[in-house]
Formats: C-alpha cells, structure tokens, sequence
C-alpha cells in the first residue's frame, strides 16, 4: 500500500501548486525491473543547487554536510512517487521514479550512497539528488524504483542502513560498507519491542514521537492490512539485541505509562 505523501520531492512546501497530484501514490502501471538501471558511479560535479545551507523547511533548520566521507546513519527509510515524477529535484535534475534515486536533508548533493534494507538485508546504491524526508521519523527517502528493489515499496517504509559512497574510493568503501552492513545486521538480531498498534495514524504518531524522547534506539511504525481490511500502524523499537536493554526500556514505557510492550522477531 502506498505510504503517506512525502515532503522530499522536488521542494513542495515551496513550489505546493506545481503538482497536480494532491496524494502520492505508486506508479499507475506496473514496475519493469528489468528496466531499473543500476547507478553507476561517476566523478560528481557539485553546484551550489541543493545545497545551500542552512535552509529551512516547515520552520526547522537543517545544514548541509561539507563532506560525506565516512557519514553512516540507522533509521526508517520511506519512498517518494508519481506525485513528483517528471518534476525537478533539488539540483534541478528530473525526477524518475523510475529509476533509483534518493532524498536527504544532510548529503551533499549529487552525493553517492549504499542503502541496506535491514528487515531482508537487500542492498542497493542509490545517487541523492533531492532534499527530504521533512519528517521526524525518517532519515531518508527513496524513489520508488529504490524501494521496489530492497523490498518495501509495497509496505510504504523499512529501517536501513546508509553509508556514503564515495568515487573513487569506492573499492575501499564498499568493503567496509559490507562489513558495517553486516555487522547492523547481527546487531539488529531481528528483535523488536512492540509499543502498540492502532487503526488511527495519528495515534501511532504521537506514540512514536513519546518513544523518541526515551531512547535513542530507531522508533518506527509499520504499516499492514488487518484481516478485516483495515490498516493498522504497528509502533516500534529496534532492532534491540541485549536482553538487559530490552528490559529497561520497557520499565521506562510503563513508568511514563505508555503501555505493557512485547518482544516481536521478525
């Protein structure tokens, strides 16, 4: 199911009449992936297009990285579609969800990166071109061409792994971006406390936000179809490998009077 429209794609809030499409959505026909290009790593020529800063967006500040050597970051990852295909990114190139590109408050742009679905351990390397997710739970955003490769597009949002790539270097890079991969997904262990689920989107946003402010681990909400046809917003926390963490973060819930979480493998 698609996910909720996104803010990355091609500065919405400033250019909101542009887009004739009010919701996001995936594409109309169906995905050819024998049509997704791999992203091929060339010498980047970078303008100061996209990446002016600081800038600001819905009244919060964010900054440019003057470099990505050696930038890796473990969050939820969302995707972005036919609301924005054919429109300019941030850099002014044109957006083809189509093919693997991606959204970022903080990379350089154009800048390279190796994404790795946590929840399947796909991995792909996308080219970031864009501003965006302006959402406080996730740290990037995916065409949907990037999402259909690592296995979420049809879920909306996945945690990942992201570590910059750069040209060049990538020979030395790319080793240890598998072993860092690697290494997140041994952590990860699979395990997940479950604060709660609910048909009301804005609850588990609100849980989500409260979760944030008492730790540090990724906060998260899957979405999925219940039996009756409804969707309902799963919120949680993880991956969570060390038993004793699993146990405090559950006293702090119950002690803010968040609820009684469970332990979920997947």
């Amino acid at each position: 199911m698609s996910p909720s429209p996104q803010s990355a794609g091609s500065a919405p809030v400033a250019n909101a009449g542009r887009y004739s499409i009010s919701q996001d959505r995936a594409p109309s026909a169906p995905m050819d992936p024998a049509r997704i290009r791999d992203v091929e790593l060339v010498p980047l020529n970078r303008t100061m297009a996209g990446n002016r800063s600081p800038y600001n967006v819905n009244g919060k500040q964010y900054r440019v990285m003057a470099s990505e050597e050696g930038f890796q970051q473990t969050g939820l990852a969302s995707w972005y579609g036919e609301k924005f295909h054919g429109h300019l990114t941030s850099n002014g190139e044109t957006f083809d969800m189509y093919q693997v590109s991606a959204a970022h408050t903080g990379l350089p742009i154009p800048s390279y990166a190796r994404v790795t679905n946590l929840e399947n351990q796909r991995s792909i390397i996308v080219r970031v071109n864009d501003r965006g997710p302006f959402h406080n739970d996730r740290i990037i955003d995916l065409s949907y061409a990037g999402a259909y490769k690592l296995g979420f597009s049809d879920q909306g949002t996945a945690l990942v792994h992201v570590e910059s790539i750069i040209p060049g270097q990538q020979n030395v890079l790319l080793a240890g971006a598998s072993a860092a991969g690697n290494a997140a997904v041994a952590s990860a262990g699979g395990r997940y406390l479950q604060a709660g689920a609910f048909s009301d989107l804005r609850a588990a946003e609100r849980l989500s936000s409260r979760l944030r402010e008492l730790t540090t681990r990724p906060v998260f909400i899957r979405s999925v179809q219940a039996q009756n046809a409804q969707q309902l917003h799963r919120v949680r926390v993880g991956p969570i490998a060390d038993p004793q963490e699993i146990e405090r973060i559950t006293d702090m819930m119950v002690a803010a009077d968040l609820g009684q979480p469970y332990m979920v493998d997947e």
